[in-house]
């Protein structure tokens, strides 16, 4: 995941060790968040009947959990930039891994009615709070801990290990669907997962308690600066910063949300794919972004943030409708190829943008305040951009008739995104003379 190469303690950074805990946390993170997605359509029949409209009850729920994820990062970011990342990160973990038992076995709709709906919904934004925190105390950490020269790669080893994570969901949710029929996947199959994501969370926790706390957060400490209010200080010192945080992960999360994880469900409305055939056409997606992450790391760290960022932003414009077109052609072998084609073509773009997002708008913050500076900037964009693109995209699909909306909006954003990008600083530490 693009941290071997950093030494056991290197200059005014962390030990290997902690560096890993750190990265592997966010494999737990999205393994556990977008399992939601990837078993959608069978938490639709289970928690919500199946009837007409379930499918789109199931995005309602996801879209206004994650409307929680700003708030968690606020409340994580204070802890992080009060009492250190370290102590923001135990304790998201320890509520994830909580919200992840309880949903695990929680009744459904044939036990307890719509009861099960709103308790489904209420473990979600559960889950949203927390991993609101999460990813943000893991970019901070990873930035903080890494060498000057490693930055790029070693942050984008959260965006790396965390579709890592989403592999992993669609993956256990593929062989789940492919070994139970209709009726036991229904009435105790889809546990199973989640049974699986509580596990991986305990045990991240228990390896997270013995991390070393992030040399940043340990030079504010030793000089005193520590923000008494960290929310206070963002917003009077790093509008600017805040911004354009905003800008870089707004899109980011509409390529990863609408180009990667909205695909799914994507493929069963528009050309009927069977849900075992759309999630194995996930795993692939998942695949490429965890090969391209590491490579547009490295990029950023040898050309700088800005170039990448615009050549990305630029892909972002020109591809996403042609993808679609490609993903929704017809049924025949021929059309499978395509829509493979579409979705890694997709994937890459969104993993890439992904990566180097992770640092650049890290980079644009200074130590003080840094978590809640993400939480306010790029975590309240991805709420926006990433929670709800997905009911967006379906319901404008629906309404329309016209299969390319998704597309259509990924292009949207890119290209609101470009003048923001074209006026941004490079941030990449100019390498130091020796």
């Amino acid at each position: 995941m693009g941290i071997a190469g950093v030494g056991d303690a290197p200059a005014n950074g962390v030990s290997r060790q902690s560096l890993a805990v750190a990265a592997f946390s966010t494999v737990v993170e999205w393994y556990d968040f977008t399992l939601y997605l990837y078993m959608a359509t069978i938490l639709s029949r289970v928690f919500f009947g199946g009837g007409a409209g379930s499918l789109a009850a199931v995005l309602v729920g996801f879209a206004v959990s994650y409307l929680m994820r700003p708030l968690g990062a606020l409340a994580f970011g204070s802890i992080g930039d009060r009492h250190g990342r370290r102590a923001a990160m135990l304790i998201s973990m320890a509520l994830m891994t909580a919200a992840m038992v309880a949903t695990a076995l929680l009744p459904t709709r044939a036990q307890i009615g719509p009861a099960a709906a709103w308790a489904l919904l209420a473990l979600r934004c559960v889950m949203s709070f927390s991993v609101g925190g999460e990813y943000t105390g893991v970019v901070a950490y990873l930035l903080e801990g890494a060498r000057r020269d490693r930055r790029g790669l070693v942050t984008s080893s959260a965006a790396a290990a965390s579709e890592i994570g989403a592999l992993l969901a669609a993956g256990v949710s593929a062989v789940t669907v492919a070994s139970l029929g209709t009726a036991a996947l229904d009435a105790w199959g889809w546990r199973i997962p989640f049974f699986v994501g509580a596990a991986l969370a305990g045990s991240v926790w228990i390896m997270r308690s013995w991390m070393e706390e992030s040399p940043d957060f340990e030079r504010q400490r030793a000089g005193g600066t520590v923000p008494g209010s960290p929310l206070r200080h963002a917003l009077a010192r790093h509008r600017t910063a805040i911004a354009r945080g905003f800008a870089i992960s707004a899109l980011g999360s509409i390529t990863y949300y609408v180009g990667i994880t909205y695909v799914p469900v994507f493929l069963a409305t528009v050309r009927g794919t069977s849900e075992g055939a759309s999630l194995r056409l996930s795993v692939i997606a998942a695949v490429v972004v965890i090969l391209v992450t590491p490579v547009t790391g490295m990029l950023a760290d040898r050309w700088g943030r800005r170039p990448v960022l615009l050549a990305l932003c630029g892909c972002g414009i020109v591809l996403p409708i042609t993808m679609f077109a490609l993903m929704a052609s017809g049924g025949s072998s021929g059309g499978v190829f395509w829509a493979l084609v579409g979705a890694v073509v997709l994937a890459g773009v969104g993993g890439g943008v992904s990566a180097v997002g992770a640092v650049a708008t890290a980079e644009l913050l200074p130590g003080e305040g840094r978590m809640t500076g993400l939480a306010l900037g790029a975590t309240t964009a991805t709420a926006i951009f990433g929670g709800l693109t997905p009911l967006v995209a379906q319901l404008l699909i629906e309404r329309t008739g016209w299969p390319l909306v998704p597309g259509a909006m990924i292009a949207l954003v890119a290209a609101c995104a470009l003048p923001v990008l074209l006026g941004l600083p490079e941030t990449r530490p100019l390498p130091i003379r020796r």
